[in-house]
């Protein structure tokens, strides 16, 4: 296990050290790919750490994402770990994704808002907006879905749900 993995490590279900390496990573971008490798650990607490260390790493630099682009949606497609499904929601609007990708993305996302979870239900919700923001054809199907969810899903989804419509519904300034 790379040394910046064994900081992840260790009892508890808390983020542990994982704001130290978010730091580490931002000062030397270049170890970014070892906090990603802790997203396929075969410890959950790893998994789970890195997930919050890479979804922190990359709202600052999403560019350190792309690289790993591939094993990202293969990740997001196959856990079952709530804790790495509702980081990934909020890392897929990250990347730049052509049209197959993308179909393969809101799939990955749809499959969320399925889980028992309400945080990655939630997530699942900001990530397709995220996702709609940069799509104008994909807006007009995601609209409907989250306008429903907003009226029919948990507390923390109608919460959401809203802030996420007045996002997606602003009139977008011409370039």
């Amino acid at each position: 296990m790379h040394p910046i993995l064994k900081k992840l490590s260790g009892g508890g279900r808390s983020i542990g050290r994982s704001s130290e390496i978010v730091a580490e990573v931002m000062a030397r971008p270049g170890r970014f790919r070892h906090v990603f490798a802790g997203l396929t650990s075969d410890d959950a607490v790893v998994r789970m750490r890195a997930a919050d260390a890479v979804e922190k790493i990359t709202a600052q630099r999403p560019e350190l994402l792309q690289p790993h682009k591939r094993k990202l949606l293969e990740v997001a497609g196959s856990t079952d770990q709530q804790e790495v499904r509702w980081h990934v929601a909020l890392m897929i609007p990250r990347l730049q994704l052509n049209a197959k990708e993308r179909l393969v993305a809101v799939d990955i996302l749809f499959d969320y808002l399925r889980d028992r979870s309400s945080i990655v239900k939630t997530f699942a919700m900001q990530g397709l907006a995220g996702l709609a923001g940069k799509d104008s054809l994909l807006r007009t199907k995601i609209l409907p879905l989250l306008e429903e969810l907003t009226e029919i899903g948990t507390p923390a989804m109608r919460a959401r749900g809203r802030n996420l419509l007045q996002h997606l519904n602003r009139p977008r300034a011409k370039a």
